[in-house]
């Protein structure tokens, strides 16, 4: 027994030692909050080794609060898993989005455009709260939490639809909207807030995990590494290739469920999926480098131009160095990268103007608030006001877009969709063709274009971000001209056979194969490849680091505007057109036959070309981020 005790005193006197060897101190972290720095604590082993120094991660945590360590957080094992939620995620949203129409028209009984009209205006929006999702991420809960509790909204909002789609008296009566002769009630009521009820909530839980996920997956991996920050792009591809493999699968797959298994089935197959995102996304929890939110980028923004105004009758100081910023030690303590002053936009320079009753705070860490501003916030309001033009550069592409996922989708409906004998492909299928060659091209891109690229350019992605776009916006234009040659010819196919008032489904469709519509979808996902991950990568490299969830989702928010454009833009056609043609609009009514969408196709791809021109001027306009903070030297960055 005293053996034991001898032991049991050795052991106590041990910890004891090991606690003054290792003290267990609080390490605290700051992060500007509106006009206040909000200061917590957390907790870790005060570890004398310089290794664990190093390895240890400024501004970021792992999921139960701890510092995050290099060594053990982020990098390619943590990206899986937030691959395998974009792609379940993705996979039912999109078979919605694809088939909606069909949803609308068929069981819902809406008229055509209307149901055009719906689909681009739950798309829309869905994009557009993918601002909300990460300026939630980057002010207030954090990136991964926002993930989660978005995936959560999203899965309430799939399981109404499918209580909808399964009783029949919560749907209008069953009815042919094709059939001239066929009153067809269309749904109201308390069936139509239903309806909207949980469309919008998967808008508002797949706008959520749009603005965040992005960001986050970006984040595990660090830009001050050279390795790492190389990866950033095979990131961004690779999440484009998760899309595009979700995608795919949801076009064919959860489309012919819905067509042939009914509407509860699809919408089962869509909680399903976004079930098993939400599932494997928390799996990967122990691996994430979550980021410190840094507060509301917004009010920062905001404060600058309110501080600018104020001083609007001030002279900006020759010198740059004698604007306001706070010392590098302080810049430490909240986490946050210094930018350099730039000659852009002088005006707001007046924000960092120290004036005599400011002149008290310039070596004190009290946030300025509304009264004064630091060179660095002043550098990200101009970032953001940079970015603008490239951000409206690309909303008429999505236009385009939101036109294949709607019109595209009833042409398909009057041509032959034989595959064999015994198969017809569904008509929002069709969108499977581009999808099926994004999933060959994006990994053919990251892994022998770039690299032979970067060769010849030196750059890190193997061509400019701006120049990705570019790319992509031709290939629009050449898309939407491509679209138009088709329907000409499906129209002339449709008069030639005497088929211009046949109605669809009902009736054999015209002699002419639906893989027509291909090209003009394949031109479009490879335009896709190009923009949308070229925007994504532009916007997140180039916004500041407490803001760039929000600035990721700018490239879905320039889908989100190219939608609802899309719904202003059918209507201003149809009005512009009512006596100038039979169907009294280029748009309107179920036949298309008769209608005049090969011009609206037209009048679409010289719209792209004139927006193509525009978006050189722009980009060649176009400033880089400057980074450092070194004041010493006042040299704008080139373009």
């Amino acid at each position: 027994m005293p053996i034991f005790l001898s032991a049991a005193l050795e052991r106590k006197l041990q910890v004891k030692q090991d606690k003054e060897n290792n003290m267990l101190q609080s390490n605290s972290y700051c992060f500007w909050n509106s006009s206040a720095i909000r200061c917590g604590q957390r907790f870790k082993i005060h570890s004398q080794s310089k290794e664990s120094d190093q390895n240890e991660l400024e501004g970021f945590l792992d999921w139960k609060g701890r510092p995050a360590r290099k060594d053990r957080h982020g990098g390619i094992r943590a990206t899986f898993y937030i691959y395998v939620m974009q792609l379940f995620e993705i996979l039912g949203f999109l078979a919605i989005n694809i088939n909606l129409v069909t949803y609308f028209n068929g069981i819902m009984h809406m008229e055509l455009s209307d149901a055009a009209t719906m689909l681009t205006n739950f798309v829309g929006t869905s994009l557009l709260l993918s601002l909300i999702g990460g300026f939630v991420s980057d002010a207030y809960l954090d990136r991964f939490k926002t993930n989660f509790f978005s995936a959560f909204i999203e899965l309430i909002g799939y399981a109404i639809l499918l209580i909808q789609a399964h009783y029949e008296s919560l749907k209008p009566p069953p009815c042919n909207p094709f059939d001239k002769s066929s009153v067809c009630e269309k749904v109201s009521g308390g069936k139509s807030v239903m309806l909207f009820v949980g469309l919008y909530l998967v808008a508002i839980g797949s706008g959520g995990v749009k603005g965040s996920l992005p960001a986050f997956g970006a984040d595990q991996f660090d830009e001050k590494d050279p390795k790492e920050k190389r990866k950033i792009s095979t990131y961004f591809n690779m999440l484009f290739f998760s899309i595009s493999v979700g995608s795919s699968i949801g076009v064919t797959v959860v489309v012919w469920v819905m067509n042939n298994k009914g509407w509860d089935a699809g919408f089962g197959f869509c909680l399903a999926a976004v079930f098993i995102a939400a599932l494997g996304f928390v799996a990967g929890k122990s691996t994430y480098r979550i980021r410190i939110p840094g507060g509301s980028p917004l009010t920062r923004i905001f404060q600058v131009f309110v501080v600018a105004f104020r001083n609007r009758n001030l002279s900006t100081p020759e010198n740059p160095n004698d604007l306001y910023e706070i010392h590098d030690k302080e810049a430490n303590i909240i986490h946050t990268e210094k930018l350099a002053h730039t000659n852009q936009f002088q005006f707001l320079d007046r924000a960092a103007i120290l004036r005599g009753d400011s002149s008290q705070f310039e070596n004190s860490m009290e946030p300025k608030g509304w009264r004064l501003c630091t060179v660095t916030q002043v550098e990200e309001a101009k970032i953001l006001v940079r970015m603008a033009p490239i951000f409206a550069s690309t909303i008429l592409l999505s236009t385009g877009l939101a036109q294949l996922q709607t019109f595209s989708v009833s042409q398909g409906l009057t041509m032959d969709r034989s595959m064999g004998k015994h198969f017809k492909i569904p008509a929002p299928s069709l969108a499977i063709i581009p999808f099926l060659f994004l999933v060959i091209l994006t990994p053919i891109y990251d892994r022998i274009f770039v690299p032979v690229a970067r060769r010849f350019t030196g750059h890190e992605s193997g061509i400019t971000h701006l120049q990705r776009i570019g790319i992509g916006l031709v290939l629009a234009v050449i898309a939407m001209s491509i679209a138009a040659v088709v329907e000409v010819k499906r129209k002339n196919v449709a008069k030639e056979n005497g088929m211009v008032d046949s109605i669809p489904i009902l009736m054999p469709p015209i002699p002419m194969s639906v893989f027509m519509l291909g090209f003009q979808f394949f031109l479009f996902g490879v335009a896709d490849l190009f923009t949308l991950v070229g925007t994504m990568e532009f916007f997140y490299s180039e916004a500041p680091e407490r803001m760039r969830s929000m600035a990721t989702a700018f490239s879905y928010a320039s889908l989100s505007v190219g939608f609802f454009f899309s719904t202003v833009l059918v209507n201003v056609v149809n009005a512009a057109t009512r006596n100038i043609t039979e169907s009294h609009g280029w748009l309107r009514g179920n036949n298309l036959n008769r209608n005049h969408l090969d011009l609206f196709y037209w009048l679409l791809a010289v719209l792209l070309l004139l927006n193509f021109f525009n978006y050189l001027f722009w980009s060649s306009w176009y400033k880089h981020k400057p980074v450092g903070g070194n004041r010493e030297e006042n040299v704008p960055v080139s373009a």
